[in-house]
């Protein structure tokens, strides 16, 4: 089992996000998307993370752009970095994905969010844009927008943040393999990879 936390507001969320999906199938392996407040760990373990966003280093900025771009065309996806509004509030968007995995849809309205925030620089916090992805995906935007406002929904989002915290994560993606092996970031697949393939040959 393979459990994914997730923000889609993370452009390396967006790439692991994509890559995982094909290893798993080919391994044989099962993903638990556990949608997250990537804002809410920030706030918690790493508030260093908005030092750098205030005060980057340009040699380390211009070459981060680049490995995106990379990595972007690697998996086939689109990435603009940075969007027009960035950082973005995805707190509907996240509640979004906890409301849509009660109706079997987790994985194409993430998709789609992903999709128009990274891919068409639209903003995924106005419910003209989440109306048109509930729109995409086949979910009825009023269900959607009654949903997302539930209090069950809030607190699993919480809940979910405050657990991925409480087992060491201090971003997005955060994945763990049976429970406690733990990787961060899309560039770690290959090590995910290789820990599922001796988990295959052991068994």
């Amino acid at each position: 089992m393979i459990e994914f936390f997730f923000d889609c507001s993370s452009p390396w969320t967006y790439l692991a996000f994509t890559n995982i999906q094909p290893l798993a199938k080919e391994l044989g392996a099962e993903i638990a998307w556990r949608p997250i407040l990537v804002g809410g760990i920030f706030n918690t373990v790493n508030k260093t993370m908005y030092e750098t966003r205030a005060n980057p280093v340009p040699a380390k900025q211009a070459y981060t752009a680049k490995d995106m771009a990379d990595w972007a065309r690697l998996a086939n996806i689109k990435i603009k970095m940075p969007p027009t509004v960035f950082p973005v509030n995805a707190v509907k968007s996240m509640r979004g994905c906890i409301w849509a995995d009660t109706h079997g849809k987790l994985l194409p309205f993430a998709t789609a969010v992903f999709e128009a925030y990274w891919g068409d620089d639209q903003d995924v916090f106005k419910d003209e844009v989440l109306t048109k992805i509930c729109e995409r995906v086949g979910l009825n935007p009023a269900k959607f927008f009654a949903g997302i406002a539930e209090q069950s929904v809030k607190d699993q989002l919480k809940a979910n943040t405050d657990e991925a915290i409480a087992r060491g994560a201090f971003g997005s993606p955060t994945i763990y393999l049976d429970k406690t092996d733990m990787y961060f970031g899309n560039d770690r697949l290959p090590l995910i990879r290789a820990a599922l393939m001796r988990k295959k040959t052991a068994a």
